[in-house]
């Protein structure tokens, strides 16, 4: 099985998208801040750091899941798992249209990661460790 399966590749695509999207987001605070428009500027430059390094962790991992790199899966099913209190959060914050796409995009991501096809594929490595 040496192919990559359909559902890493969606899943690779949906991380490195939630990656642009905290990158965007990065820059965007950090520009707000530089411009001097930031309300609480200390909080902010945090935001922005954390924004701009998640962010990076995530399309990192989007391509290790696209090398199939078995160390990717990981780190996208336990950003999945902190992205769904998030999205219910923001639901319950009444902000439905942030909130249903993060929740949507985290299951899915969740459910193609962890399907059989994408464990199969990549544990490969570990299966030719073992022979």
């Amino acid at each position: 099985m040496s192919k990559r399966p359909a559902t890493v590749l969606a899943a690779a695509v949906l991380v490195g998208l939630q990656g642009l999207v905290a990158v965007g987001g990065g820059v965007f605070v950090g520009v707000e801040t530089a411009l001097g428009l930031a309300v609480d500027p200390v909080s902010a430059i945090g935001v922005t750091v954390l924004a701009l390094a998640g962010g990076a962790g995530m399309l990192v991992v989007a391509r290790g899941l696209l090398l199939g790199d078995a160390r990717s899966r990981a780190p996208a099913v336990l950003t999945q798992l902190f992205c769904l209190p998030v999205a219910w959060s923001l639901w319950q914050s009444e902000q439905p249209l942030i909130a249903v796409p993060l929740g949507v995009v985290a299951v899915a991501a969740l459910v193609l990661v962890l399907s059989p096809p994408s464990t199969a594929w990549l544990a490969r490595d570990f299966e030719r460790e073992d022979a």
